[in-house]
Parts: C-alpha cells; sequence; structure tokens
C-alpha cells in the first residue's frame, strides 16, 4: 500500500535528517561557541576537548550502551506489552488499547476532554507552550541556578508529565476517565 510505502520512506530517511541538522549544529557550534551554564565568563580553568571530554563521552556512552544491548539480548520482551502475546482475533478488540509508554501523556489529555476538537486543542497548546517557553527567558544568564521559580516551574511540569504517564496507562473507566 501507498501509505506503508511512505511510512517505510519517513523511517529510513528520518535518521539521515537528524544526523545532517546534527552536523550542522555541530557547524554552527564550533563556529560560534558555546557558553558557561553559570553565564560568566572565565579563561582561566579551559582545558582542550580531546582527549578529556573525548574519553568522557565514550565513556558515557558506553554505559548507555551496555544496558540497552544486555536488555536487547538477554531480556528483549521484559518491556514488551503483554497484550502482543495474545493470538490475535478480528472479530473482538481489545477491552484496553493503549499507545506505547512515550504517547502515554498526550493519550490521558486527549482522554480527559470528552470534545475531539478541544482534546487536540488541549493536546497542541500543550506542545506550545513547550516551544513557547524558550522565547520568555530575556536575562543574561544562561543558567536556571539563580532562578528558583524557573526551577520550581521545571519540576512541575516533569511530576505533571510522569502523572500524565500513570493517568494515560490506567484502564478506562470511572476515577481515570
Amino acid at each position: 500500500t501507498p501509505t506503508l510505502t511512505r511510512f517505510f520512506a519517513l523511517h529510513f530517511l528520518l535518521p539521515f535528517a537528524i544526523a545532517g541538522l546534527t552536523l550542522i549544529h555541530f557547524t554552527f557550534l564550533h563556529e560560534s561557541g558555546s557558553n558557561n551554564p553559570l553565564g560568566i565568563v572565565s579563561d582561566c580553568d579551559k582545558i582542550p576537548f580531546h582527549p578529556y571530554f573525548s574519553v568522557k563521552d565514550i565513556l558515557g556512552f558506553t554505559f548507555m550502551l551496555l544496558p540497552l544491548v544486555s536488555l536487547a539480548l538477554f531480556s528483549p520482551n521484559l518491556l514488551g506489552d503483554p497484550e502482543n502475546f495474545t493470538p490475535a482475533n478480528p472479530l473482538v478488540t481489545p477491552p484496553h488499547i493503549k499507545p506505547e509508554w512515550y504517547f502515554l501523556f498526550a493519550y490521558a489529555i486527549l482522554r480527559s476532554i470528552p470534545n475531539k476538537l478541544g482534546g487536540v486543542l488541549a493536546l497542541a497548546a500543550s506542545v506550545l507552550i513547550l516551544l513557547l517557553a524558550p522565547l520568555l527567558h530575556v536575562s543574561k544568564q544562561r543558567t536556571m541556578a539563580f532562578r528558583p521559580l524557573s526551577q520550581l516551574l521545571f519540576w512541575m511540569l516533569v511530576a505533571n508529565l510522569l502523572v500524565l504517564t500513570w493517568i494515560g496507562s490506567q484502564p478506562v473507566e470511572h476515577p481515570f476517565i
């Protein structure tokens, strides 16, 4: 089908587009340089990028890749949905259909508003707020260390996403509708 072909083409080309954008980002980063997180200009404590940060990045990459490879090789079904192991029956819809875990917060937003258009607008507004948040920052300092209100808002956002993810994973019945 044409839809499947387009879907495959998107999933094939998207990693190359992301790699290209990463290279463009690195080009701009090397051209303009990066800033100190504290916002304080300091030339006295600079160290060369290679070998210190190269070794640090390789070590971090190894520590992130090792559990992922271990999970994929030794216990591939650990994080899978148990519904995937039941035989398919085209006549019966499963009682509790839910999206993957990374879409559960959006599913909870859509499910909480009975009107379809209202749910889509609420989901779009939640994404738009995240896109507009950097435009609200006008301070010269780039760090959040000296802005406790911003820190509080960030941790409230994290807590909100976790609660929405949990609510999205619950079955559609009385307290979670």
